[in-house]
């Protein structure tokens, strides 16, 4: 069945173990051996990955803790039509690992729709879910038949992949004969005007270096009106200037910054950032480009990007400081998946 209430229940205990862990209290249902495999992973999760920093692991988990209620889910649940049957499936899922717990919403939505998740997980966040999920298995023994682990996929009636754009083409070859949604390349646009308060670009800071900016959520690109002073931007982000202490995001601030002033390019930098003229929408970690709409506005400009572009941040579209902040039944890339697996 999708979405049943016991289903919601199960998943809402997950939010309050995810709570109770990030806020630091006493682990509630004798969970706190579960508390300790969590601390664990994520020690382990940052010697395998050097971006998975304890403190964007910590994020990410505060995010889901705080969507993963019983309001949230019912709310979800209503959006989504209400409690259905369905016809249970085999889902395939293959997860990106970009930031920590990217995969979750997949796999979320999988169990709550009530099909069968085969698990393909990334190498780089190979550690986080599993024990996550052991909250489950401890509300209902039975939801051990829900889901598996696997190296490859195989024997199943639908798939969800997340990946570049180079691996959509392996997947769209090895999985489009079954029914799929196959993600690729995305990433965020700040649309500014020149109004914004000092608040609301701190806020941008946000959207450019959560999780290193790594995600697709993250801001790459800044779209302005001509004669803006792009120093309006450098004012407002310097309480992330920490961000390049870390060895991987200052290695790529420090290629990138070599290699401009080696090929005598125009940039301008801060010390943790270049930022650089470009109408390139998509950029390297430690970069971000700019460019001048007209005075019609910007929307021509986001229309020619298309399906690249995962999300918009400024006034009059999602407020500054929101972009890593998606709701349960924010979908990626657009594409609902909840009505997917209903349609199975």
């Amino acid at each position: 069945m999708f979405f049943t209430d016991h289903r919601i229940e199960a998943v809402s205990q997950l939010g309050v173990f995810i709570r109770e862990f990030v806020q630091g209290k006493s682990i509630s249902n004798g969970h706190e051996d579960l508390a300790e495999e969590l601390r664990a992973a994520i020690t382990r999760s940052f010697r395998h990955n050097g971006w998975f920093v304890e403190e964007n692991t910590m994020q990410a988990l505060e995010a889901w803790g705080n969507e993963l209620t019983k309001e949230n889910l019912e709310a979800w649940r209503e959006r989504e039509g209400g409690t259905s049957a369905v016809n249970r499936t085999r889902v395939g899922i293959v997860m990106a690992g970009n930031l920590p717990l990217v995969g979750m919403h997949d796999f979320l939505s999988v169990f709550l729709s009530g099909h069968f998740a085969l698990i393909k997980m990334s190498s780089d966040d190979q550690y986080l879910l599993p024990v996550l999920v052991k909250v489950l298995l401890r509300f209902d023994e039975l939801f051990e038949g829900d889901w598996i682990f696997v190296e490859q996929l195989s024997d199943m009636g639908a798939v969800i992949a997340t990946g570049s754009d180079n691996t959509s083409r392996y997947f769209e070859y090895y999985f489009g004969k079954y029914p799929n949604i196959i993600r690729k390349n995305r990433t965020s646009v700040a649309v500014l005007t020149g109004n914004e308060s000092e608040d609301e670009l701190k806020g941008l800071g946000a959207d450019i270096f959560s999780y290193f900016g790594m995600g697709c959520r993250n801001v790459s690109h800044l779209l302005v009106p001509e004669g803006y002073d792009i120093q309006n931007v450098f004012a407002n982000i310097v309480d992330y200037s920490d961000v390049v202490n870390n060895n991987k995001y200052g290695n790529n601030y420090d290629y990138y910054r070599a290699l401009f002033l080696l090929n005598q390019d125009d940039f301008l930098e801060n010390g943790f950032i270049i930022v650089r003229e470009n109408e390139e929408l998509h950029t390297p970690v430690s970069i971000l480009h700019y460019s001048t709409y007209p005075e019609s506005g910007p929307q021509a400009r986001l229309e020619a990007w298309g399906d690249s572009v995962q999300c918009v941040v400024g006034q009059g579209y999602l407020p500054l400081g929101t972009a890593q902040k998606p709701r349960l039944w924010d979908y990626a890339d657009g594409v609902n998946t909840l009505e997917f697996l209903k349609n199975l």
